[in-house]
């Protein structure tokens, strides 16, 4: 599933090429038929991302909500009219670009109200404006109240939105803290530098769309293998400390950790 700074990317993506422009949606696949029907031929005033969520607001106060949860994904084209291939769900093209949306968990079409909602129930985003580290304070407020396991809560949209398993990983690894550890048994200073690094990888993960998690290839081209600590390393010597990384189910999802580095 794509984390937070991929949605990003697609936001800005969306933003640049087709806001401030009349768009038309069509569905290819069929299944998006009536909702196109309320969106085609209206400007984009604004495409945004929330976490894993993304938002095109439309002229006229309809919003298109869009999760590509594990199986979506985008394509862009340089043509209006580039040959269709799979099961597009929808096509938006405008001018002499187009873009292709296939395999979401969600995409709908609700009024402004509705994604009021959407926003309120979501937790902050690291990569979203934090006036007065106001953002980071809901992140820490959320996660004392809590008496489930801080690597449980990383990946609940509702306390930190964008979060995924990769960076769940990498961020206690990097904090050096147990994904055991309660929520409400983590200091304050604890949780800011671990909103602070999430701020810091997400944004490297915008810029190069990849996710580097070790400050030295920061500036590089790593390999997939090379980027991360822990992550998919289960079983090899951990490259600070020589312990075992280890990996557990943490509900039903994979969990990537160094009981040496990490108490």
């Amino acid at each position: 599933m794509p984390e937070g700074h991929t949605v990003h990317r697609i936001a800005n993506a969306f933003q640049a090429e087709f806001a401030g422009r009349a768009v038309t949606v069509t569905s290819p696949q069929g299944r998006f038929n009536s909702d196109a029907a309320l969106i085609s031929g209206r400007v984009l005033n604004r495409a945004r991302a929330i976490g894993k969520q993304m938002f095109l607001e439309f002229a006229g106060g309809a919003v298109l909500r869009i999760h590509l949860g594990i199986y979506g994904k985008w394509q862009f084209h340089d043509s209006a009219d580039a040959a269709i291939t799979g099961q597009v769900r929808a096509r938006f093209t405008s001018g002499e670009i187009s873009a292709d949306l296939r395999g979401p968990t969600i995409c709908e079409v609700i009024t402004k109200g509705e994604a009021k909602t959407v926003f309120n129930r979501l937790g902050p985003d690291p990569l979203n404006a934090n006036p007065g580290n106001r953002e980071a304070q809901r992140f820490i407020s959320r996660v004392k109240a809590s008496k489930s396991p801080i690597g449980l809560l990383l990946m609940n949209q509702d306390v930190i939105a964008g979060i995924g398993n990769v960076y769940r990983a990498e961020l206690l690894f990097r904090a050096q803290i147990s994904p055991h550890k309660l929520g409400n048994q983590c200091t304050t200073e604890e949780l800011q530098a671990i909103w602070d690094d999430s701020v810091k990888l997400l944004r490297i993960g915008v810029k190069t769309g990849f996710m580097i998690t070790k400050e030295k290839l920061f500036r590089k081209n790593p390999t997939k293998a090379e980027r991360n600590w822990v992550y998919k390393r289960e079983g090899t010597p951990c490259e600070r400390c020589g312990a075992s990384v280890q990996i557990e189910l943490m509900a039903t999802r994979k969990l990537y950790w160094c009981p040496g580095c990490q108490k």
